[in-house]
């Protein structure tokens, strides 16, 4: 598997695969209406340029020349936290032939790799409360620090858990 950082022209491959992924990852969690505005909200094209602009990271995973997945990392400074610079974690997802083998676990060490270039001490993430990838951060070793519901509009909420894990 490859990890390779997205240029600018790259970020349609990310709503691309968001949108084959999410219906799936999401189908017993959320809404299919909520599904969509969220991937309208978060992927656009406009959206993943600003990101991008201010500082975020995007990180496009390949497996024989196939884009299977990817990661979006922002950095944070937060008052309350423990470790005032903290590594986001804003999005990680692999399309589903793909889960299970060690492609998302390739991502997280990535992050990893990058929260101890830049000397931050911990990563956090959010993920649905009842998503079963809350499982799989649980293995990796983050765990839950606080729980936290966001009113995104369109009546829509995300109902997280922040997660996090200590370097």
């Amino acid at each position: 598997m490859d990890i390779r950082l997205a240029s600018a022209n790259e970020l349609p491959i990310l709503e691309s695969l968001a949108r084959q992924i999410w219906p799936q990852a999401y189908a017993n969690i959320i809404s299919a209406a909520q599904i969509e505005f969220m991937l309208n909200w978060m992927y656009s094209a406009e959206t993943l340029q600003k990101q991008q602009t201010v500082g975020h990271e995007f990180y496009i995973l390949a497996s024989n020349g196939l884009d299977i997945g990817f990661m979006a990392l922002e950095w944070v400074n937060e008052a309350h936290a423990v470790f005032k610079r903290q590594l986001k974690i804003n999005k990680l997802y692999v399309l589903t032939d793909f889960q299970g083998k060690g492609a998302g676990r390739a991502l997280v060490q990535k992050a990893k790799e990058r929260a101890a270039t830049t000397r931050c001490k911990a990563i956090f993430l959010q993920v649905n409360k009842v998503n079963p990838a809350k499982n799989f951060y649980l293995q990796l070793g983050f765990q839950v620090r606080e729980e936290a519901v966001f009113d995104i509009g369109n009546g829509f909420v995300m109902d997280d858990y922040i997660m996090e894990v200590q370097l």
